[in-house]
């Protein structure tokens, strides 16, 4: 029986993302998934107008939600120190140069290449929201993440040194994607061409990859 193929459209700097990517790498050491993380900009890169027009509460109403999430689930949170995007809400203004974000999108493109896209971001996204760490970006945190997930940072980084453009381009590649998929927001799982967007459509996701076992 061929494995399930499901794919993870996936912010690093979204609270939601990282409260199913734990979970999501349980499932599929479990149950045997394959499931292929495709990084997205954030959606304050992707569409600032989208905070720039929101209304006020939506900001802190959704780091209330993600900590109340973060809560229920017994997922260890807080929100990550540095920030991977630079920008602020009063006055709003995303900064145009975005070093950190493009830095781990990158990384996860590059993981994906090894098969192990979904090993690198739960370990990346435990290092950065769950609070273990005072800075995700000092020492050797984030190589040691990198390791945990069978991956070497050194090599990682040279690959993104020959092909920064390139694995730029598959970032853009996926939010066309996702969007195609029919959503715009994260995380959205795809299942055979069916998009679950949040982390509360896990289950119902892992009810629909069952069914599809089950008839074949």
């Amino acid at each position: 029986m061929a494995m399930p193929q499901v794919d993870l459209f996936y912010s690093y700097r979204s609270p939601f993302s990282y409260l199913s990517s734990g979970r999501l790498w349980a499932w599929a050491q479990e149950e045997g998934i394959d499931i292929h993380v495709r990084p997205v900009q954030p959606i304050a890169i992707r569409d600032p107008e989208m905070f720039r027009d929101a209304n006020p509460k939506l900001p802190p109403y959704i780091f209330r939600d993600a900590m109340r999430s973060a809560d229920f689930l017994g997922i260890p949170y807080r929100w990550p120190n540095p920030d991977p995007v630079e920008m602020t809400f009063t006055p709003f203004r995303v900064a145009p140069e975005q070093p950190l974000i493009d830095r781990l999108n990158r990384l996860g493109v590059v993981a994906g290449r090894s098969g192990r896209s979904m090993a690198f971001t739960a370990e990346v996204g435990a290092l950065m929201w769950s609070g273990a760490v005072a800075d995700w970006t000092q020492g050797t945190h984030l190589a040691d993440a990198v390791a945990r997930a069978g991956l070497t940072l050194e090599a990682m980084e040279q690959v993104i040194a020959n092909e920064a453009d390139t694995l730029d381009a598959e970032v853009v590649a996926n939010q066309a994607a996702l969007e195609a998929a029919g959503h715009w927001g994260v995380p959205t799982m795809v299942f055979d061409g069916e998009p679950f967007f949040g982390q509360d459509r896990i289950e119902m996701l892992k009810w629909r990859v069952a069914a599809s076992r089950t008839k074949t």
